[in-house]
């Protein structure tokens, strides 16, 4: 079957990888998995060879169906949804996942994340495009950092676990990769609020400005400084005293 671009399509094929996948999520009987993009299902037959007790896929490209379909015959713990992952409703599962465990198609890697965390999952071990991994973890004071970086970070934190060559997929993509492991234990339900999502977002509008400019007078006593350069701990006390304003309409 020929990978589909407008899919993100690149397959694992390095079986190094993948065992350092298995070996670094620590997948158990007690865990229910959340899989995107299962592809042929290379990583969703180690994930069930480890017992998982439960294992959710979504996956868009149809042309997929028999090949899982096959494969979930003969796994009752595996649990089968065509969809569009950006689009999923990830209440409706169950039971729910308490660990995410993906090679993620890289052209919905921001929007698929953002999404994710408004849900209660604690662990992500998440194969991402190199520069975008480097941009989750990128500090305060750096071009690279960004608002789902920020978000994560108050969340939690995330780390680059391994580097991945290019080379370990068919087809070879045109980026190198990196496994990124985010552990979620702070602000849980912060997603949930549209103020904080928009707060980030506009700040960010345009790098080049500083806060004034992107947020107006809400931005306070940060309003001299550019969006990236604020700690995370600025940016929860920014949206700490911008809360009251909210109910003014247009505050932001």
């Amino acid at each position: 079957m020929k990978p589909l671009k407008r899919y993100g399509q690149n397959f694992l094929i390095d079986k190094n990888i993948l065992a350092f996948i298995i070996s670094r999520s620590r997948p158990s009987f007690q865990d229910c998995v959340l899989e995107i993009g299962p592809g042929h299902g290379v990583l969703t037959r180690a994930l069930l060879a480890e017992g998982v007790a439960c294992l959710h896929t979504i996956e868009l490209d149809e042309r997929l169906r028999p090949e899982l379909e096959d494969l979930a015959a003969n796994n009752d713990s595996l649990k089968l949804h065509f969809a569009d992952a950006v689009r999923f409703d990830y209440a409706t599962l169950d039971p729910f996942p308490d660990k995410v465990i993906a090679n993620i198609p890289y052209n919905i890697t921001t929007p698929l994340i953002w999404k994710s965390l408004q849900y209660p999952i604690k662990y992500y071990l998440l194969m991402l495009q190199k520069e975008l991994a480097l941009r989750l973890i990128a500090p305060p004071d750096t071009k690279e950092r960004y608002p789902l970086g920020v978000a994560i970070e108050a969340m939690g934190h995330a780390s680059i676990v391994k580097r991945v060559s290019r080379k370990s997929f068919r087809p070879a993509p045109e980026v190198d990769s990196a496994l990124v492991e985010i552990v979620i234990e702070k602000n849980f339900g912060i997603m949930k609020d549209s103020s904080w999502s928009e707060l980030l977002h506009k700040g960010f509008a345009h790098r080049r400005k500083t806060l004034r400019n992107n947020l107006g007078e809400v931005a306070g006593i940060y309003s001299d400084k550019r969006a990236e350069d604020l700690t995370c701990e600025q940016w929860l006390d920014l949206y700490k005293n911008i809360k009251p304003l909210l109910y003014v309409e247009g505050a932001l």
